[in-house]
């Protein structure tokens, strides 16, 4: 019986740690995809990475003043027309400063007023003594001191005339930075992002985050980014589709509308396995022809254009 023990726990021992490298084996469960991946309707494609945009691209607004930002007056996705106002700064300073330059001016006017008068007495009284017919009956001195006076009177005028002059340019220039202080739509189309508020502090210049985000929506075009040794492949006249990613179902035809001629390093990765990263991209600009897709500006999608030169390479053979 004894004999018997020791192999008894060594079976018992095995047992014990086939059962436990069995139970921590990892479990493989098969799993659908939550989507279909897309393929081409062409036999010799093209497929790119395409980034939707606005048609007129997506226009950054900024101002060219920096100040606090006392009203706005747009929301996202609202439609706004050339010249509207997106949002105000404060302007209160602009406004008591324009009041100062027209007094500056007021005053100007006056000084013109003042040498205006003194210039006509001064010119009067050289008139008077020059219309005498005895020259004895005023000395050559006091005429040239008369002449003199006049010539003084006339230079106070134009003084100040030029004062006025630039009280006037000051009004301007003042005026001008509180009609800038209101920023304006510069084209008709629609507001896609917002990211300014009243009381805050607006910079002037290029920001990182667009104070509002413009463009138009209809239609909407597609940048498509085309790896650079696949280029020469890529012709206007090709025929190209665009699939939502998550909904292969949901397609569109493209128009051609133009090619970005300056090669740029590539930024959009599609996770193919075989995509290569150090490469730059050519850039071309597609038209959505399907307006009732449910699609938004910045959202990406799968691109095919058909390989035109594929194809009659393979028809001439």
């Amino acid at each position: 019986m004894r004999k018997l023990i020791l192999p008894l726990i060594a079976i018992a021992s095995l047992t014990f740690g086939i059962i436990s490298v069995v139970r921590s084996q990892p479990k493989h469960q098969s799993t659908n995809p939550p989507s279909a991946p897309p393929v081409s309707s062409y036999s010799h494609t093209v497929a790119a990475a395409g980034l939707v945009e606005t048609s007129t691209e997506n226009i950054a607004i900024g101002t060219p003043l920096a100040d606090v930002v006392s009203e706005v007056f747009v929301t996202a996705n609202q439609t706004v027309k050339a010249g509207d106002p997106l949002f105000q700064l404060d302007d209160r300073h602009l406004r008591a400063e324009l009041a100062v330059r027209q007094a500056d001016l007021r005053v100007a006017e006056s000084a013109v007023k003042v040498g205006a008068a003194m210039l006509d007495d001064a010119s009067r009284q050289l008139g008077f003594f020059e219309s005498l017919k005895d020259k004895n009956a005023i000395s050559a001195q006091e005429l040239t001191r008369r002449r003199s006076a006049v010539e003084t009177a006339q230079a106070r005028l134009d003084e100040a005339k030029a004062q006025v002059s630039a009280a006037t340019a000051q009004i301007q220039i003042t005026q001008t930075k509180i009609d800038r202080s209101a920023v304006r739509a510069p084209i008709d189309g629609d507001v896609l992002q917002v990211k300014v508020h009243p009381g805050e502090f607006a910079p002037a210049g290029v920001t990182a985050t667009p104070l509002i985000l413009l463009g138009r929506l209809k239609p909407l075009h597609i940048r498509v980014d085309v790896d650079e040794h696949e280029a020469w492949r890529v012709r206007p006249e090709a025929t190209a589709t665009a699939a939502v990613r998550g909904n292969t179902n949901l397609k569109t035809p493209l128009t051609f509308v133009r090619f970005e001629p300056f090669v740029v390093p590539k930024k959009s990765l599609t996770g193919d396995s075989t995509e290569r990263v150090d490469t730059r991209v050519l850039q071309v600009i597609y038209r959505v022809e399907n307006d009732a897709l449910p699609l938004f500006v910045g959202q990406q999608m799968d691109i095919f254009i058909e390989d035109l030169n594929t194809t009659t390479a393979m028809t001439m053979k």
